[in-house]
């Protein structure tokens, strides 16, 4: 991670614990995800920590799955 980035504002991060808070409020394990969105459940680990810069279309699948529109997995804790 770039020296100018915090663990408390890298994008990446942020997006993992949305996603992480809507898969739970489902009750829904990585597997359960991975299974109805169609992304890999170890890639998906990825993206819930932080480690991966998930792509436009994954973005779309996983809020297809969650029944939610893609810009909701963007409204980050302090919005």
């Amino acid at each position: 991670m770039p020296d100018h980035i915090s663990s408390k504002t890298d994008p990446r991060i942020l997006f993992g614990e949305r996603l992480i808070q809507l898969r739970k409020r489902l009750g829904w394990s990585q597997e359960r995800l991975s299974l109805e969105s169609g992304v890999a459940r170890s890639y998906l680990g990825g993206v819930e920590r932080g480690q991966r810069n998930i792509a436009l279309l994954n973005i779309c699948r996983l809020a297809e799955a969650l029944s939610v529109s893609p810009d909701e997995l963007l409204k980050f804790q302090g919005e």
